[in-house]
């Protein structure tokens, strides 16, 4: 526990991190990859690049400063970024060298004002942190490899199968090589994939929904090629996957984890909302629910056009086959092709009014994952209609980030 005068001063810096926590953490990952390379193996390079990462971290320590003395209510942060961490092969060992490193750059962006009396609270208060971390992510990880089927670190897959979804998303199959079983997971969840690209120095890990339903005898992975734009690189990951592995290659995945998915205990109707490659976790949702003929399930998918509309056929089959499930499609920019086969149900952006218009209530568990601009859209359509926050259920990819913060800034 902390004393009185430790939360003080931790609470008294609140201000400065909400001005300095970006440059903070900026140069808190300057010094970590200078003094530790190795760690480069497991940070993803790109959200690096792009500043998500140091954004991310930045929101995660202002955070703990400002509920040093109620740490209890950010448990859930603390769950999110513990499954990412799982997932990553993030130990207790790598917590010293990250705590070392973090007071460093408190030092080296605030000079004379970083006192020998705040760095000292701040690596008291950091230990504080760094264990309940540490207890966390240690129970997730004795969790993941004493589950049936379950293994720690990361286990060897192959490639059963490799199904082109749409111009930009392909599914890849996999199964265990060592022939074993494996676990069950809940249907939103993601695993990592570890792989060295050709002519990359070191591993790249990133993080893939689970596309398909728990209790197959492969995983499938529905991976986005992330081609380079104005505002972003080329994504090495996904351009690798989709280039350069083929049926019969290996692949190195991470046992399932997340705190994004489906709670099949409710009994309450499901709304289920996603844009481009923001459908993988949902279409696993959507897949489980086939078993839940007593919960009322709507599956809304947002894309540009039908060139990039993947597993359409499938949701379409699934529609068929359940009485208990509906769906509707939206197209941002439909082709001449989409307008004569007429198999989008809106073009344009999903909104409010639409939503009215297609879903019999607002009282409804919600699901969402998409890009940035589509979550804050559907965040503020369901705040306006009134759901609860408690019926509202959401995913970022990459970093997480506060959504309602974003929509309040925006």
């Amino acid at each position: 526990m902390l004393d009185a005068k430790t939360i003080e001063i931790i609470k008294s810096t609140v201000p400065v991190l909400e001005v300095h926590g970006q440059a903070i953490t900026t140069r808190f990952y300057e010094l970590l990859f200078t003094s530790h390379p190795e760690l480069l193996h497991i940070f993803n390079h790109a959200n690096q690049k792009q500043g998500r990462q140091q954004a991310a971290l930045a929101n995660a320590v202002y955070a703990a400063a400002a509920h040093i003395d109620q740490l209890e209510t950010i448990v859930p942060v603390v769950k999110q970024i513990a499954h990412k961490h799982r997932s990553l092969g993030v130990k207790a060992e790598h917590y010293p060298i990250v705590g070392e490193n973090l007071l460093q750059a408190i030092k080296d962006v605030l000079g004379d004002a970083a006192t020998d009396e705040i760095i000292g609270a701040w690596g008291t208060a950091y230990g504080v942190i760094a264990d309940v971390f540490i207890s966390v992510e240690a129970g997730m990880y004795t969790e993941a490899e004493e589950q049936a089927g379950g293994w720690a670190d990361f286990r060897s897959f192959r490639v059963t199968n490799k199904v082109k979804e749409s111009e930009v998303i392909t599914s890849f199959y996999l199964k265990p090589i060592d022939g074993g079983a494996l676990p069950s997971f809940e249907p939103g969840q993601y695993v990592s994939v570890k792989v060295q690209p050709i002519g990359e120095e070191y591993t790249h890990i990133r993080q893939y929904s689970l596309s398909e339903a728990p209790g197959k005898d492969y995983f499938r992975l529905s991976v986005r090629r992330e081609d380079a734009k104005d505002d972003q690189p080329q994504g090495i990951v996904s351009t690798y996957l989709h280039n350069h592995i083929e049926e019969g290659d290996q692949l190195q995945l991470s046992a399932p984890a997340g705190d994004f998915f489906l709670d099949t205990t409710k009994k309450t109707p499901v709304v289920l909302l996603s844009a481009g490659v923001g459908l993988t976790p949902l279409v696993s949702m959507l897949n489980t629910l086939v078993d839940y003929p007593d919960r009322q399930v709507i599956f809304i998918h947002s894309t540009q056009s039908g060139n990039y509309h993947a597993m359409k056929e499938h949701v379409q089959n699934v529609v068929l086959e359940n009485n208990h499930i509906r769906s509707f499609f939206c197209y941002q920019n439909p082709t001449q092709a989409d307008r004569v086969t007429n198999q989008f149900d809106k073009e344009g952006y999903i909104d409010l009014g639409w939503l009215q218009s297609v879903l019999p209530s607002n009282q409804a568990d919600f699901y969402f994952c998409g890009p940035v601009s589509f979550m804050k859209g559907i965040y503020s359509a369901l705040k306006e209609w009134g759901v609860p926050t408690e019926n509202i259920h959401f995913e970022f990819f990459g970093p997480a980030a506060d959504l309602e913060e974003l929509v309040a800034t925006n």
